[in-house]
């Protein structure tokens, strides 16, 4: 299979809620919209906020971000009143996590990759 493009889509519960959230308080850029939904830069993929829920997410579903600085990130959030689920530690893993969520309850993990984490190490052979 060629994957050509990628996105996750959400069904928010309340649409306008959810579109605030992630592009004023999240402070996503849209790459599109179209009747019904918007879809946002993610990185390197996409987030589509298109229809609408009867009910929230799935606790087994998890939104995760890399961040450049964890802490500075989860600070501005918190002041900006969004949901904390857990502050910012260093995980056994080795990354530097903090847990939020959206107006639904869809948990998001903000992660930053520590400098000395082996995801940054360069493992080729010289």
């Amino acid at each position: 299979m060629e994957i050509l493009n990628s996105r996750m889509i959400l069904r928010p519960q309340d649409r306008q809620r959810s579109l605030e959230f992630y592009r004023d308080i999240l402070g996503l850029a849209i790459h599109r919209e179209f009747p019904g939904g918007t879809v946002f830069f993610l990185g390197q993929g996409f987030l589509e906020l298109s229809g609408e829920a009867e009910q929230g997410p799935s606790p087994d579903q998890v939104l995760w971000l890399q961040v450049r600085d964890v802490r500075a990130e989860f600070e501005q959030l918190r002041e900006r009143g969004v949901a904390v689920l857990a502050e910012p530690e260093r995980k056994p893993w080795g990354l530097d996590e903090a847990w939020i969520t959206d107006p639904d309850g869809m948990r998001i993990a903000l992660v930053e990759v520590p400098g000395d984490h082996p995801l940054r190490v360069d493992v080729r052979q010289h």
